[in-house]
Protein backbone atom coordinates (compact mmCIF):
# COMPACT_ATOMS: atom_id res chain seq x y z
CA UNK A 1 0.00 0.00 0.00
CA UNK A 2 1.09 3.81 -1.29
CA UNK A 3 1.90 5.41 2.17
CA UNK A 4 -0.20 7.74 3.75
CA UNK A 5 -2.94 6.02 1.89
CA UNK A 6 -5.84 4.52 4.22
CA UNK A 7 -6.84 1.58 3.16
CA UNK A 8 -9.77 1.67 0.74
CA UNK A 9 -13.17 0.11 1.45
CA UNK A 10 -13.38 -2.75 -0.98
CA UNK A 11 -16.11 -2.19 -4.34
CA UNK A 12 -19.52 -2.00 -3.03
CA UNK A 13 -22.18 -5.26 -3.80
CA UNK A 14 -25.27 -4.60 -5.05
CA UNK A 15 -26.80 -2.26 -2.59
CA UNK A 16 -24.22 -1.50 -0.41
CA UNK A 17 -23.71 2.22 0.04
CA UNK A 18 -20.09 3.37 -1.29
CA UNK A 19 -17.60 4.29 1.14
CA UNK A 20 -15.19 6.83 1.48
CA UNK A 21 -12.45 7.78 4.32
CA UNK A 22 -13.16 11.52 5.13
CA UNK A 23 -11.45 14.06 7.53
CA UNK A 24 -13.51 17.46 7.27
CA UNK A 25 -16.09 19.04 5.27
CA UNK A 26 -16.43 22.78 6.06
CA UNK A 27 -18.06 25.72 4.12
CA UNK A 28 -15.23 29.09 3.40
CA UNK A 29 -14.18 31.07 1.04
CA UNK A 30 -12.31 29.27 -1.98
CA UNK A 31 -8.58 29.86 -2.58
CA UNK A 32 -7.32 29.19 -5.44
CA UNK A 33 -8.25 28.47 -9.20
CA UNK A 34 -9.96 31.09 -11.43
CA UNK A 35 -13.02 30.45 -9.14
CA UNK A 36 -10.99 32.09 -6.30
CA UNK A 37 -13.22 34.80 -3.74
CA UNK A 38 -15.95 32.66 -4.22
CA UNK A 39 -18.02 30.91 -1.70
CA UNK A 40 -17.68 27.20 -1.81
CA UNK A 41 -18.23 23.57 0.26
CA UNK A 42 -14.67 21.52 0.61
CA UNK A 43 -14.67 17.83 0.78
CA UNK A 44 -11.10 16.84 2.51
CA UNK A 45 -10.76 12.90 2.02
CA UNK A 46 -8.10 11.03 4.19
CA UNK A 47 -4.44 9.94 2.89
CA UNK A 48 -1.97 11.47 0.48
CA UNK A 49 0.92 8.76 -1.81
CA UNK A 50 2.96 11.93 -2.18
CA UNK A 51 4.97 13.57 0.71
CA UNK A 52 5.78 17.49 -0.80
CA UNK A 53 7.88 19.82 1.21
CA UNK A 54 5.44 22.65 1.07
CA UNK A 55 2.58 20.21 2.45
CA UNK A 56 0.00 22.06 4.51
CA UNK A 57 -2.93 19.80 4.81
CA UNK A 58 -0.43 16.60 6.28
CA UNK A 59 -2.84 16.48 8.99
CA UNK A 60 -5.02 14.27 6.00
CA UNK A 61 -2.84 11.51 5.71
CA UNK A 62 -4.00 9.50 8.65
CA UNK A 63 -7.28 9.34 10.33
CA UNK A 64 -10.73 10.85 9.64
CA UNK A 65 -14.08 8.59 9.90
CA UNK A 66 -15.41 5.94 7.21
CA UNK A 67 -18.88 7.61 5.76
CA UNK A 68 -20.95 6.80 2.81
CA UNK A 69 -21.23 9.21 -0.10
CA UNK A 70 -24.74 9.60 0.61
CA UNK A 71 -23.53 10.57 4.05
CA UNK A 72 -21.38 13.61 2.24
CA UNK A 73 -23.92 14.10 -0.51
CA UNK A 74 -26.31 15.40 2.90
CA UNK A 75 -23.48 17.13 4.52
CA UNK A 76 -22.79 19.03 1.72
CA UNK A 77 -26.54 19.89 0.83
CA UNK A 78 -27.31 21.34 4.48
CA UNK A 79 -24.51 24.05 3.18
CA UNK A 80 -27.06 25.23 0.44
CA UNK A 81 -23.52 26.42 -1.83
CA UNK A 82 -23.61 25.63 -5.26
CA UNK A 83 -19.67 25.35 -5.81
CA UNK A 84 -18.06 22.19 -3.66
CA UNK A 85 -14.70 21.11 -4.35
CA UNK A 86 -12.72 17.74 -3.39
CA UNK A 87 -9.78 17.51 -2.01
CA UNK A 88 -7.57 15.86 -0.02
CA UNK A 89 -4.81 14.30 0.78
CA UNK A 90 -5.02 13.01 -2.71
CA UNK A 91 -9.12 12.48 -3.82
CA UNK A 92 -8.51 9.90 -6.62
CA UNK A 93 -6.50 7.68 -4.35
CA UNK A 94 -10.03 6.07 -2.70
CA UNK A 95 -11.92 3.90 -4.84
CA UNK A 96 -15.62 6.02 -4.81
CA UNK A 97 -14.44 9.53 -5.28
CA UNK A 98 -15.09 8.97 -8.84
CA UNK A 99 -18.40 8.75 -7.92
CA UNK A 100 -18.75 11.56 -5.61
CA UNK A 101 -18.09 13.72 -7.85
CA UNK A 102 -20.39 12.64 -10.42
CA UNK A 103 -23.00 12.25 -7.87
CA UNK A 104 -22.65 15.77 -6.67
CA UNK A 105 -22.80 17.11 -10.62
CA UNK A 106 -25.83 14.80 -11.28
CA UNK A 107 -27.87 17.46 -7.61
CA UNK A 108 -26.61 20.60 -9.88
CA UNK A 109 -23.36 21.60 -8.14
CA UNK A 110 -20.39 22.95 -10.03
CA UNK A 111 -17.88 20.55 -9.02
CA UNK A 112 -14.24 20.91 -8.69
CA UNK A 113 -11.48 18.55 -7.93
CA UNK A 114 -8.30 19.12 -6.67
CA UNK A 115 -5.31 16.35 -7.58
CA UNK A 116 -1.69 15.79 -7.61
CA UNK A 117 -2.15 13.95 -11.04
CA UNK A 118 -0.33 11.06 -9.85
CA UNK A 119 -3.30 8.67 -9.92
CA UNK A 120 -5.23 8.21 -13.32
CA UNK A 121 -8.17 10.91 -14.57
CA UNK A 122 -10.01 9.51 -17.64
CA UNK A 123 -12.62 8.17 -14.93
CA UNK A 124 -13.92 11.40 -13.57
CA UNK A 125 -17.12 12.81 -15.15
CA UNK A 126 -16.55 15.15 -17.73
CA UNK A 127 -18.54 17.68 -15.87
CA UNK A 128 -15.63 18.12 -13.27
CA UNK A 129 -13.83 21.09 -13.27
CA UNK A 130 -10.24 19.41 -12.58
CA UNK A 131 -7.92 21.40 -10.92
CA UNK A 132 -3.96 19.76 -11.87
CA UNK A 133 -1.18 20.58 -9.87
CA UNK A 134 2.16 19.65 -11.60
CA UNK A 135 4.38 18.32 -9.70
CA UNK A 136 8.00 20.89 -9.20
CA UNK A 137 11.34 19.53 -8.79
CA UNK A 138 11.37 21.85 -5.58
CA UNK A 139 8.26 19.64 -4.49
CA UNK A 140 10.19 16.24 -3.96
CA UNK A 141 7.96 14.29 -5.89
CA UNK A 142 8.05 15.32 -9.45
CA UNK A 143 9.37 11.68 -10.18
CA UNK A 144 5.60 11.06 -9.66
CA UNK A 145 4.12 12.94 -12.54
CA UNK A 146 2.08 11.10 -14.78
CA UNK A 147 2.51 13.25 -17.47
CA UNK A 148 0.00 10.82 -19.76
CA UNK A 149 -2.59 12.65 -17.75
CA UNK A 150 -2.22 16.24 -19.43
CA UNK A 151 -3.40 14.72 -22.59
CA UNK A 152 -7.20 13.65 -20.87
CA UNK A 153 -7.79 17.53 -19.59
CA UNK A 154 -10.81 19.12 -20.89
CA UNK A 155 -10.26 22.21 -22.12
CA UNK A 156 -12.29 23.78 -18.98
CA UNK A 157 -9.64 22.21 -16.59
CA UNK A 158 -6.98 24.47 -14.71
CA UNK A 159 -3.28 23.41 -14.27
CA UNK A 160 -1.37 24.85 -11.31
CA UNK A 161 2.43 24.99 -10.48
CA UNK A 162 3.99 25.23 -6.74
CA UNK A 163 6.84 27.16 -7.28
CA UNK A 164 9.57 26.79 -4.13
CA UNK A 165 12.69 28.70 -6.02
CA UNK A 166 13.97 30.29 -9.61
CA UNK A 167 15.03 26.58 -10.86
CA UNK A 168 11.58 25.80 -10.33
CA UNK A 169 10.38 28.59 -12.03
CA UNK A 170 12.66 27.43 -15.02
CA UNK A 171 11.03 24.30 -15.09
CA UNK A 172 8.07 25.03 -14.56
CA UNK A 173 8.10 27.47 -17.79
CA UNK A 174 9.63 25.29 -19.98
CA UNK A 175 7.02 22.44 -19.27
CA UNK A 176 4.70 25.35 -20.32
CA UNK A 177 5.98 26.29 -23.78
CA UNK A 178 7.38 22.64 -24.58
CA UNK A 179 3.86 21.02 -23.81
CA UNK A 180 2.20 24.68 -25.22
CA UNK A 181 -0.37 23.94 -22.06
CA UNK A 182 -1.11 27.78 -22.16
CA UNK A 183 -2.79 27.79 -25.46
CA UNK A 184 -5.14 24.98 -23.71
CA UNK A 185 -5.74 25.69 -20.12
CA UNK A 186 -5.67 28.46 -17.65
CA UNK A 187 -2.09 27.92 -15.89
CA UNK A 188 -1.23 28.92 -12.62
CA UNK A 189 2.07 29.61 -11.18
CA UNK A 190 1.61 30.13 -6.82
CA UNK A 191 4.74 30.87 -5.39
CA UNK A 192 5.20 28.13 -2.23
CA UNK A 193 3.74 30.35 0.94
CA UNK A 194 6.88 32.20 2.71
CA UNK A 195 9.02 30.30 0.51
CA UNK A 196 9.28 32.75 -2.53
CA UNK A 197 8.30 36.42 -2.72
CA UNK A 198 4.84 37.16 -4.28
CA UNK A 199 6.69 40.00 -5.65
CA UNK A 200 9.76 37.82 -7.32
CA UNK A 201 7.32 35.26 -9.14
CA UNK A 202 5.59 37.98 -10.54
CA UNK A 203 8.70 40.02 -11.90
CA UNK A 204 9.66 36.23 -13.26
CA UNK A 205 6.32 36.15 -14.91
CA UNK A 206 6.75 39.60 -16.46
CA UNK A 207 10.26 39.32 -17.37
CA UNK A 208 9.51 36.16 -19.25
CA UNK A 209 6.29 37.06 -21.40
CA UNK A 210 4.83 33.83 -19.80
CA UNK A 211 1.04 33.60 -20.70
CA UNK A 212 0.26 32.57 -17.02
CA UNK A 213 -1.46 33.74 -13.76
CA UNK A 214 0.39 34.75 -10.48
CA UNK A 215 -1.58 32.34 -7.91
CA UNK A 216 -2.17 33.36 -4.83
CA UNK A 217 -3.47 31.38 -1.91
CA UNK A 218 -6.28 34.02 -0.33
CA UNK A 219 -7.44 31.84 2.20
CA UNK A 220 -4.11 32.18 3.89
CA UNK A 221 -3.94 35.95 3.67
CA UNK A 222 -7.88 36.15 5.44
CA UNK A 223 -7.21 33.44 7.92
CA UNK A 224 -4.05 32.29 9.90
CA UNK A 225 -2.02 30.02 7.11
CA UNK A 226 -2.14 26.92 9.67
CA UNK A 227 -5.96 27.14 10.38
CA UNK A 228 -8.12 24.52 9.31
CA UNK A 229 -11.33 24.76 8.24
CA UNK A 230 -11.28 27.75 6.90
Amino acid sequence: MARGTPAAPAPARPGQAVKLRLTEIFYSIQGESTLAGSPCVFIRLTGCPLRCVYCDTAYAFHGGTTVSVEEILDRVRAFGCELVELTGGEPLSQRGSALLVRRLADKGHTVLLETAGNEPIEAVDPRVKIIYDVKTPGSGEAGRNRWENLDHLKPGDEIKFVICSREDYEWARDVVRERGLAGRHTVHFSPSFAVVANERLASWILEDRLPVRLHLQIHKYIWDPQARGV
